[in-house]
């Protein structure tokens, strides 16, 4: 069945009907997102195999976001995020690119990178060349330890050894490079470099210490980019604002904090949803934001000679289908069912791609309006809700305050208040 991320009116229908959409469009069975329902979710039990010491769970709303096209297919995403405004942003940006043909990707591979820290090498140069004069030996002694992942075409690649001066003295630096395939690859990775630690330490005629992989995942870039029509976005100005405001955040850390906060408003959001780590791919993308020693955008805007905006991404993503909680855990297996990928490839391509779409949404949203119009807008339902409103008020509530201009807390009880004393 055709997958279709084309679904216009979704936010007028109830959850129960969404779901029943998006699993049409997503062309698989209503059963198989199930999951994300909170009553069918992740259970007590379940969670307790997780982690330590639980106590409970706590929810994050899962919203879809629509109209992606990603390399040719369809895709409906799935997005764990408690900030209004992201899900709606993302796919409004899709239908924008959608005209173009939507997002092209393509991606530098599936390496891992392990370390093994040498200390107190008499000789680090000549230690550097031994260990390395052994490369062959020591893949192989490697990959004894996952006949799996080599059978499915992965494995150790090559070793690399750097000289690193330090503060404490001169460290011997190895790297291990794993393709992982569609792993994560943290358990892969690491169970390699302690399998190796004791052969590189005799070579070196040294000691190791710490035998573990990189965040860092610079052998693991996945690249999206789209064209949004000029159009669409609001006319040549929009575009040139839009241009003007990418080359700020690609100069200046202070505004590549933000602008980088963006597009991981979209990029976390995904990855949580399909029980990725989250935390690895943050630390991984703002290592690399931060390569060339400074601190910068990880995106481009640039007109094109159409006058169309072109947007480019490129971010290291460490993310798989296969172990950990995309296994084990009921909701993230909806929401990769719902994604419909089958390569952990195809999730780090749809994954940049939501995170570039943001990226261009938010961006828009400061050149042409300011962030807080349409931002705010969203959120009232959240202020109306905090302000006590019920499930029947909230609708009210949040309309009467977005008309009046006034989206706070304290306007929001005032304007609840009188609607309960009016249907009294």
């Amino acid at each position: 069945m055709p997958r279709n991320s084309r679904i216009q009116g979704l936010r007028d229908h109830t959850p129960d009907e969404r779901l029943d959409l998006v699993a049409e469009g997503a062309g698989i069975a209503a059963e198989a997102l199930a999951a994300l329902r909170p009553d069918a979710g992740l259970s007590i039990a379940q969670a307790d195999h997780l982690v330590e010491n639980v106590v409970g769970v706590i929810a994050v709303p899962v919203g879809v976001a629509t109209n992606f096209t990603i390399d040719g297919e369809d895709r409906l995403v799935p997005m764990a995020t408690e900030e209004p405004s992201v899900v709606a942003a993302a796919s409004n940006a899709a239908r924008i690119a959608r005209v173009h043909g939507g997002f092209r990707t393509s991606s530098s591979g599936d390496v891992m990178i392990a370390q093994i820290q040498i200390l107190d090498a008499v000789d680090p140069h000549a230690a550097r060349l031994r260990v390395l004069e052994a490369r062959d030996e020591l893949l192989a002694l490697a990959n004894e330890l996952d006949p799996i992942l080599v059978s499915f075409g992965g494995g150790a690649r090559d070793i690399d050894v750097r000289i690193l001066p330090t503060r404490v003295g001169t460290q011997v630096i190895v790297h291990l490079h794993v393709d992982v395939r569609d792993a994560m690859g943290a358990n892969a990775v690491n169970t390699m470099a302690e399998a190796i630690a004791p052969r590189i330490a005799e070579i070196a005629g040294s000691r190791t210490l710490l035998r573990i992989l990189t965040n860092k995942a610079d052998q693991r870039i996945t690249r999206a980019r789209a064209v949004f029509d000029a159009d669409l976005l609001g006319g040549a100005q929009v575009v040139a604002d839009i241009v003007a405001a990418s080359a700020f955040a690609e100069a200046d850390p202070y505004r590549a904090a933000t602008h980088n906060k963006g597009i991981m408003n979209g990029i976390t959001a995904v990855v949580l949803a399909t029980g990725n780590d989250t935390r690895a791919v943050e630390a991984g993308c703002h290592s690399h934001a931060a390569r060339s020693g400074r601190y910068a955008a990880l995106s481009q805007f640039e007109q094109d000679a159409d006058g169309n905006l072109v947007g480019t991404i490129e971010v290291p993503l460490a993310v798989g289908l296969v172990g950990g909680a995309t296994k084990a855990h009921p909701t993230a297996q909806a929401g990769v069912a719902l994604l419909g990928v089958e390569t952990a490839r195809e999730l780090a391509a749809a994954i940049a791609s939501v995170g570039l779409a943001q990226n261009l949404a938010a961006c828009r949203a400061l050149a042409a309006e300011g962030i807080q119009r349409g931002h705010m807008t969203l959120h009232a339902r959240t202020i109306a809700a905090s302000a006590g409103a019920t499930v029947d008020e909230i609708g009210a509530v949040a309309a009467r305050i977005v008309a009046d201009r006034r989206i706070r807390v304290e306007y929001a009880r005032e304007v609840l208040d009188e609607l309960r004393a009016t249907s009294a």
